[in-house]
């Protein structure tokens, strides 16, 4: 964790945690809305995403995807930062051509992901709140791939797992006597 992420690692430090039966689920602004999120802590994720994108050269992006609802703060102040579109991943179908239904389970609950406005080429990049168990991004990885876009990098804002995967993080966290801890 660098001085840059300052802000990010001080707020998931004072995050309260609750259970969703036997998960251990924290609450903090960028993966939940709650409380407000400050622009300064935006700013500050989305400079960190900025960085990780220029220090891979991955600048060559068509389109930011990012999954509702929490993916889509980053995603705007990505899309801003860096003038690249971005597309949402929704959580209700609108029954558009060639639209992809993604089966999505998480540690808490199961769901069904629509993608629509993603083509084939597309060179992507995925962003996102939380990664902890894989269930939402390891689907939408599939469905993109099947669909036949090309997925730059895939980065979120929180790593809560401990799984072997490519996916990057600005943080690494894990929950420990009811408190979120930041990994150094």
């Amino acid at each position: 964790m660098t001085e840059k992420l300052k802000r990010l690692k001080e707020s998931l430090e004072k995050s309260p945690v609750v259970k969703k039966g036997d998960y251990d689920y924290f609450v903090h602004p960028l993966t939940d809305g709650i409380p407000v999120i400050e622009p300064e802590l935006l700013e500050e994720v989305a400079q960190a995403i900025y960085d990780i994108i220029k220090r891979n050269k991955n600048e060559n992006i068509d389109k930011i995807i990012t999954i509702e609802a929490m993916g889509i703060p980053i995603g705007v102040a990505l899309s801003l930062k860096t003038g690249i579109p971005f597309n949402i991943i929704r959580k209700k179908s609108y029954g558009l051509k060639r639209e992809v239904s993604v089966q999505q389970v998480t540690g808490y609950s199961k769901s069904e992901l629509y993608i629509n406005g993603i083509n084939k080429g597309d060179r992507v990049l995925l962003v996102d709140d939380v990664y902890s168990t894989g269930g939402t991004i390891n689907a939408v990885v599939k469905a993109l791939q099947e669909i036949g876009a090309e997925i730059v990098d895939t980065i979120v804002i929180v790593m809560k797992s401990d799984k072997k995967t490519d996916i990057k993080s600005l943080c690494n966290v894990d929950i420990v006597d009811g408190k979120v801890v930041v990994k150094e």
